[in-house]
Formats: C-alpha cells, sequence, structure tokens
C-alpha cells in the first residue's frame, strides 16, 4: 500500500499563490507516476497536472497552463504543485494520485488516493 498525504491548501484572494504538496510512503515512489486531480462543487473530477516518474513527462489542463507548475522530489518522496495567479474558478479540493503506470489524465487509472485538501480563492 501507499499512502499519499496532502498539504497546503487553504484560503486566498485572486491573484495569489499556494504551493501544495503530496508526500508518499510505503511504495517505491519513483516508479509512480503522479496526477493533482480538483473536484468543484457540481462538477466532475478533472485531472489538472500530471508529471512522470521521471519528470520528463507533464501535462497542464488548458485552464491552469502559465499559472501551475508541478514537481516532484523522488529522493523526499514528494510531489509539488505550485500555484500562481489565482482564481476563483481554482476553487476545489485537491487531491494528488499515484499510478504505477503511465501518466493519464483518466483517474480511474490511479491506484492511490489521498485526502485531499481544500484551496478555496476569494475574489
Amino acid at each position: 500500500q501507499m499512502q499519499l498525504v496532502e498539504s497546503g491548501g487553504g484560503l486566498v484572494q485572486a491573484g495569489g499563490s499556494l504551493r501544495l504538496s503530496c508526500a508518499a510512503s510505503g511504495r517505491t515512489f519513483s516508479s509512480y507516476a503522479v496526477g493533482w486531480f480538483r473536484q468543484r462543487p457540481g462538477k466532475e473530477r478533472e485531472c489538472v497536472v500530471g508529471i512522470s516518474t521521471s519528470s520528463s513527462i507533464t501535462y497542464y489542463t488548458d485552464s491552469v497552463k502559465g499559472r501551475f507548475t508541478i514537481s516532484r522530489d523522488n529522493a523526499e518522496d514528494t510531489v509539488y504543485l505550485q500555484m500562481n495567479s489565482l482564481k476563483p474558478e481554482d476553487t476545489a479540493v485537491y487531491y494528488c494520485a499515484a499510478t504505477r503506470g503511465i501518466m493519464t489524465r483518466n483517474w480511474a487509472a490511479y491506484n492511490y488516493w489521498g485526502q485531499g485538501t481544500q484551496v478555496t480563492v476569494s475574489s
């Protein structure tokens, strides 16, 4: 089993920044691709960003390109999501998830999930 713990969420004004962290334990983290997903009220879960095992491949959904940056430190078993220029529409519960397979936007392919962290952006 792998445990994922997110942290770094909170309340921020529009235009502000937050950095989310996803700390892993229990498995060889470097063998897993990681995605950050969000669940907005009344919306389906969506993949926001993703990163491959070696960080050579990243994915960003269009709405966050140029504002969010994903990175990982395999030595620390941690993935980070730097979120800048936040907008009210970024308000959601953010989850990190890990998959043994290839990085994908498909949430069903992810085996392990964190408990989520709330991000609220006020206008």
